[in-house]
């Protein structure tokens, strides 16, 4: 029996899924052309792009090294977030990308700071080169509307 219902659950969750509105979310004075949107929204997940230390309004990285980058990195993310009605203690899962895993520990000391306590799932990823020269990227996926 237990077996069936597993197997009707993977069933019908596509469709379940599928039925889903999907939202493009583009953040007020977002670079205009680019081939991606700043999140999307289905259901009560949001997926945003991924964010680098980019002082916002402008395409200048905060200057000072992996740290500054980190720290901007992740207010951007913040600032994301609070857009589409969300926030850090909604993150669920978080994407890191590092042009030098040597920052990893730099990186790591400000990304904890954001996340203090229950932090999501992440992983981390050496890259051989992100957008705008960036130091280091991240992407997350978060909770949104009411259910926790």
């Amino acid at each position: 029996m237990r077996r069936n219902a597993l197997l009707a659950l993977l069933l019908i969750l596509p469709g379940i899924v599928g039925a889903q509105e999907r939202e493009v979310i583009q953040m007020p004075g977002s670079l205009e052309g680019l081939p991606f949107s700043t999140a999307v929204r289905v259901g009560d997940l949001v997926y945003l792009s991924g964010q680098v230390g980019v002082l916002p309004g402008t395409q200048e990285l905060a200057a000072g090294g992996i740290g500054p980058e980190t720290r901007q990195t992740m207010e951007n993310i913040k600032r994301v977030l609070d857009y589409v009605g969300s926030g850090l203690d909604r993150v669920v899962k978080c994407t890191v990308f590092l042009a030098d895993v040597g920052d990893y520990e730099e990186m790591n000391e400000v990304y904890r700071s954001y996340f203090p306590t229950e932090p999501p799932a992440r992983s981390t990823l050496g890259a051989s080169g992100l957008a705008l020269g960036a130091a280091v990227e991240i992407e997350c996926i978060a909770l949104t509307g009411t259910g926790r």
